[in-house]
């Protein structure tokens, strides 16, 4: 047997009000004039530089 649901279905602009109550208004947009060039970076380390105590780090790290 399917369950009726009691009450009144919401209505698409309900819902668009729900939403904008939870979430707000969205940031205004970034024009391309604001946005800045992207820079390349060196790779990230991950391990530090190996020496003589590589053993310790790992246990450490759990790696």
């Amino acid at each position: 047997m399917a369950e009726e649901r009691s009450g009144a279905s919401f209505t698409d602009d309900d819902y668009t009000f729900l939403r904008h109550v939870r979430f707000g208004e969205m940031p205004p947009a970034v024009r391309p004039e604001e946005r800045t060039a992207l820079t390349e970076t060196d790779p990230r380390r991950d391990l530090p530089d190996p020496g003589d105590e590589r053993d310790r780090w790992d246990l450490r790290h759990g790696a």
